[in-house]
């Protein structure tokens, strides 16, 4: 197949969804496909102009033989272009859907996701629980397939060797990921030994810096480290060193950093937001209701100064961890579900 994956740039951002797509065009070409990455300008997933634009030039562009892959953060962007996406049985890619982010444009991009969904020749959804969202939203329940993140093999986490507890969260800096839900839990513990290691990007500046504010108002700042975006060496690094894994999200289409997680056998603190706690195994982690600091702290008091628990929940981490997709096997889902939209 020859396809296109359209998609906002840069397309190097680091996030778990742009991870996902770059792991599926790699996947891809190792399979033997030829794969284009057209990286759209503007804002997106409300477009402005600039945006509109460049869906515009980036469809016309489209080779009559390439199969468009449309990421669903830039799909609104393509909605003056629904009957060309309906008539060419357009993929979009959709790790969960932009109307369900918190802010003031949901109802229009409810409405353009609607429409969009609807024209889409195929919706490939990150996760079960993402799909079951979408029809909804417009989606035709026959047109509607699932590929799963896949993780890489990796060795099993040492730990901080102590004392105390060394927590890894992992995550942009943004609302979704709840990062101010657990500095409020942390913050009654603080009988116990902990540090806390946040490793992600500041994209929403503003609440990159309320979030360190928080940590200086609760006084944690001598505990809490913003590692900020990280390489992927440093990232091992990190997860190799940790003892807990850490997420208080609101909303997860998948949840590929507690995956990770898992994959490396840590013990997982978790808040239930979307799809996440469906790939936990039994006895791996610690859940509470998204936003309940007051639950999450509960949770959290022994994992933190119980070695021996945090042992039996890294076994059991670690034993759903290996059973959990590879990337090989997701690019071939991925390829399948494509010659699927092609014969519609």
């Amino acid at each position: 197949m020859r396809i296109a994956l359209l998609v906002p740039g840069p397309f190097d951002t680091v996030s778990g969804g742009y991870l996902y797509d770059r792991r599926m065009v790699e996947g891809l070409r190792g399979l033997g496909h030829a794969v284009r990455v057209v990286e759209l300008a503007g804002r997106f997933p409300m477009p402005d102009e600039a945006a509109m634009t460049a869906a515009r030039e980036a469809w016309a562009g489209l080779g009559a033989d390439e199969t468009a892959v449309i990421d669903g953060l830039a799909l609104p962007a393509f909605a003056p272009l629904a009957s060309g996406l309906a008539a060419r049985r357009a993929v979009g890619l959709i790790h969960h859907p932009t109307s369900i982010e918190p802010g003031p444009n949901q109802a229009e991009l409810a409405a353009l996701e609607r429409e969009l969904f609807a024209a889409c020749g195929r919706l490939v959804a990150t996760s079960p629980y993402t799909a079951k969202g979408l029809p909804p939203l417009g989606a035709d329940p026959a047109r509607i397939g699932v590929v799963e993140p896949g993780t890489d093999r990796a060795p099993r986490a040492q730990g901080s060797g102590g004392p105390g507890a060394r927590i890894l969260a992992v995550g942009s800096l943004i609302p979704r990921k709840g990062h101010d839900v657990l500095l409020r839990a942390l913050s009654r513990l603080t009988d116990l030994d902990w540090a806390l290691r946040i490793a992600g990007p500041a994209a929403d500046p503003v609440h990159a810096d309320g979030l360190r504010a928080l940590a200086e108002e609760l006084g944690l700042a001598g505990r809490v480290t913003f590692l900020g975006a990280v390489t992927d060496a440093a990232l091992e690094a990190e997860y190799a060193a940790a003892d807990l894994f850490a997420l208080a999200t609101w909303f997860e289409g998948y949840g590929m950093a507690a995956a990770e997680a898992q994959a490396r056998g840590l013990p997982l603190i978790l808040c239930t937001g979307g799809a996440i706690a469906d790939l936990v195994g039994p006895g791996a982690a610690i859940l509470a209701a998204p936003g309940d600091a007051n639950s999450l702290s509960r949770g959290m008091r022994r994992p933190i100064y119980d070695p021996a628990l945090r042992a039996q929940m890294a076994e059991a981490s670690w034993l759903a961890g290996q059973a959990l997709p590879s990337w090989e096997d997701r690019a071939q889902r991925f390829a399948a579900e494509l010659e699927a939209a092609s014969r519609g």
